[in-house]
């Protein structure tokens, strides 16, 4: 089994190297990741300048984009076969609910999705990043799992880990995005040099956490496994759309 490996934080971080070594007992790795932090970067590509591919010592390669970038590069460029999933993670801190439009986590799994490959997008539910582990070991039964069956077509999955010890989760449990608040106002500062810049504001707490949502699992110490997909048609309004052409 061959699984390509990304994420938004940076080849450096260790929620990847965690991944990179649990998965290594199943599958053949090859981690293709930014070299900065592109949190927040979505699904953007960079189509104004060419990238550059590096390796490190480890063996990890790194790319001067974004996530969709690293997945794009890869897949198309650089591996001589089809991986047989992209895993992109292990992102510190959740991604659940509107998170999963800016998500650099999300992205990444949804280029490989968009490419013809089953990806998952993990993350690890809190800023601490204490139990990588559980997360490392949340993705290895999840590849495990996906491996065993016949699929006829790709799936994408958006998986997020309560950051508690393995023993102390609660299940998996396959959930719907949930809904934030709006995000809080910018931050405005001024700088030495008397320039006035500005911080986006933190995300929102959750306004739609309710049983069968993420929010709802991880905060009762569940994992959740939430199926995405990229259609973006509003397919209730097309009538209403309709109704006004023929006007």
């Amino acid at each position: 089994m061959r699984i390509l490996l990304s994420n938004d934080d940076g080849y450096f971080s260790p929620g990847i190297d965690c991944l990179a070594r649990m998965l290594a007992q199943v599958a053949d790795i090859t981690v293709v990741a930014p070299e900065r932090d592109r949190s927040g970067a979505s699904n953007s590509l960079t189509l104004d300048r060419p990238l550059s591919l590096r390796r490190t010592p480890n063996g990890y390669y790194h790319v001067n984009g974004t996530p969709t970038d690293c997945v794009h590069l890869a897949v198309t460029g650089m591996l001589d076969e089809l991986p047989d999933m992209v895993v992109s993670g292990i992102n510190l801190g959740a991604n659940m609910g509107d998170d999963t439009i800016y998500s650099g986590t999300v992205a990444a799994a949804t280029e490989g999705y968009l490419l013809g490959v089953p990806s998952l997008a993990v993350s690890l539910c809190s800023k601490a990043g204490v139990y990588f582990e559980t997360a490392a070991r949340v993705t290895l039964e999840m590849v495990q799992l996906i491996q065993r069956q016949e699929i006829r077509e790709p799936v994408l999955l958006n998986v997020n880990v309560p950051d508690v010890p393995f023993d102390q989760l609660r299940g998996k449990v396959v959930t719907r995005l949930g809904k934030r608040h709006k995000a809080e106002a910018v931050v405005r500062t001024v700088t030495p040099r008397n320039e006035t810049v500005y911080w986006v504001g933190a995300a929102g707490e959750a306004q739609d956490a309710g049983e069968g949502t993420d929010f709802f699992a991880v905060s009762n110490n569940q994992v959740s496994i939430t199926p995405l997909q990229i259609d973006l048609t509003h397919n209730a309004q097309l009538p209403l759309i309709r109704t006004w052409l023929a006007q």
